[in-house]
């Protein structure tokens, strides 16, 4: 087949976009096509940001023109994200949310939960449409931090098919798979079943317009993250470690497993959670129980913004328990801290 710009439109009507299930020429995501001799130059958009999504498409595109134009031809393409003021329905997975972030740690126990749970009230507190996944499947938090034990969600019939209606709390929108489990019963379930229900929170559910969508995910690099990545377009991750040596080695390995070639998701921060004591009776003091400056440290070593070093202060502990999250105490130090946190993760994520 002769190469020409009718031709080239022709093989890459072939190539479908994952997320949209339509051909990329239909969409019209193909622009600037030129072809000199046996080179091909084009520029084509993708729905889902990450790069391994963008490596796909690339892939796709060239075996679609060596199968029109035979093994020797020879291309450049460039592969973008779709522009932020695209039309947003032309994204099929949550197709209203502006940022969708995820917050992982590389250890349990490092307060990934309670970071989660503050940010998102504390976003909500400032006006913004929030929700939060609680993803961490075998561990769910957010029923007890929202005060929400024992609720289950509704259906809620849109265009034809009943959705899950998620629970809303200190004005954030949640699911959790502790919404459909008894709270002491233990989950245990295999990699695919986990995946499932995780997928289902997403695409099942009812979320209409949101700013910020949270993803409390659980601890490790496993199944659940790498069906996340690979299903949701994701803004960015924020890691949790505490200071020692034995968290900062597994956050190191969270961080390079956003970081991955094949992932691409971009790292928006490292929060220190624990990084000091300080006891109620004497507020100015601080006790480095966990050694001092270690997640910061990393952060400077790994070139990973440090968003916030948040101590450990038994009245966030109290507040995660009866459900009403620390960043709503206003003016304590706690609630101060959290709004820090809150405005660097706004200016960092709408830079």
């Amino acid at each position: 087949m002769e190469i020409t710009i009718d031709n080239i439109k022709t093989a890459l009507s072939k190539v479908v976009e994952p997320d949209l299930n339509k051909d990329i020429i239909t969409l019209g995501l193909v622009d600037k096509i030129n072809a000199e001799h046996d080179f091909i130059t084009f520029s084509v958009k993708v729905s889902n940001p990450a790069m391994h999504s963008k490596k796909r498409m690339e892939e796709a595109c060239e075996f679609a023109l060596e199968r029109a134009f035979g093994k020797d031809v020879k291309s450049n393409i460039t592969v973008e994200a779709l522009p932020k003021d695209r039309d947003p329905t032309i994204r099929t997975v949550l197709p209203n949310v502006k940022h969708i972030i995820a917050v992982a740690s590389g250890k349990g126990g490092v307060g990934k939960s309670t970071i989660t749970t503050n940010l998102a009230a504390g976003l909500a507190k400032k006006g913004y449409k929030v929700g939060l996944v609680d993803a961490d499947i075998y561990g769910p938090s957010a029923p007890t931090m929202f005060d929400l034990v024992g609720q289950r969600p509704d259906g809620v019939e849109i265009n034809g098919k009943t959705l899950i209606k998620p629970l809303e709390s200190h004005g954030v929108k949640i699911l959790s798979i502790g919404f459909f489990s008894d709270p002491d019963q233990a989950v245990v379930w295999r990699g695919p079943m986990a995946t499932k229900a995780l997928n289902q929170m997403f695409k099942d559910a009812h979320w209409g317009d949101l700013d910020y969508l949270l993803i409390d995910l659980p601890p490790g690099t496993g199944d659940i993250h790498l069906t996340l990545i690979q299903n949701i377009p994701l803004t960015g991750a924020i890691i949790v470690s505490t200071p020692q040596e034995v968290a900062l080695a597994d956050a190191r390995k969270g961080i390079n497993m956003f970081k991955m070639d094949t992932l691409k998701v971009p790292v928006i921060g490292l929060v220190e959670n624990m990084a000091w004591f300080t006891p109620a009776e004497l507020p100015d003091n601080k006790y480095y129980i966990f050694g001092q400056d270690g997640a910061k440290n990393l952060a400077e070593a790994m070139d990973v913004p440090l968003l916030a070093q948040i101590p450990l202060v038994q009245s966030m502990r109290e507040a995660g328990d009866v459900g009403r999250p620390a960043v709503l105490q206003d003016s304590t130090p706690s609630s101060k801290i959290f709004d820090e946190l809150v405005s660097t993760v706004i200016k960092t994520v709408e830079a």
